[in-house]
């Protein structure tokens, strides 16, 4: 367990169709005293996000299609403007477009809080899931 403060009955939804990408970063986050629920697909997190509100999200770009993170992303920001979002991917590497949410008006045209490029170490997206918890309470 970690020796940061943070909200460690925080539930995380991890949404990427990558199962050891879900399971390694699912056993890591549990490790420090987070609940996290996976979702391989945009279909399935907005099914599981009806019934349920997580602390945070955690999503990949590219699901079933190439734009899927982004559609579920605005999902979210229109039924629940205060749930923080990080965006993980590796589309910049795959089509050599880069973007990030480093200003409010690129963080509002993609609608997430926060943008890591993937491979992302374990501790950045620790240090911005407490980050982004940290600014919500």
């Amino acid at each position: 367990m970690s020796d940061r403060e943070t909200p460690q009955t925080a539930k995380i939804l991890l949404v990427d169709d990558d199962y050891d990408f879900r399971l390694q970063n699912r056993l890591q986050l549990e490790a420090e005293g987070y609940s996290v629920v996976e979702s391989e697909s945009e279909a399935a997190a907005r099914e599981f996000l009806e019934r349920e509100q997580p602390d945070l999200v955690v999503v990949d770009l590219m699901l079933e299609e190439e734009d899927s993170g982004f559609g579920l992303c605005y999902f979210i920001k229109k039924h629940w403007p205060n749930l923080p979002i990080i965006i993980v991917t590796g589309v910049a590497a795959k089509v050599r477009i880069e973007f990030e949410a480093a200003t409010a008006e690129e963080r509002a045209w993609i609608k997430a809080d926060t943008l890591m490029a993937k491979p992302v170490r374990f501790e950045q997206l620790l240090a911005e899931i407490e980050r982004l918890l940290a600014q919500k309470t």
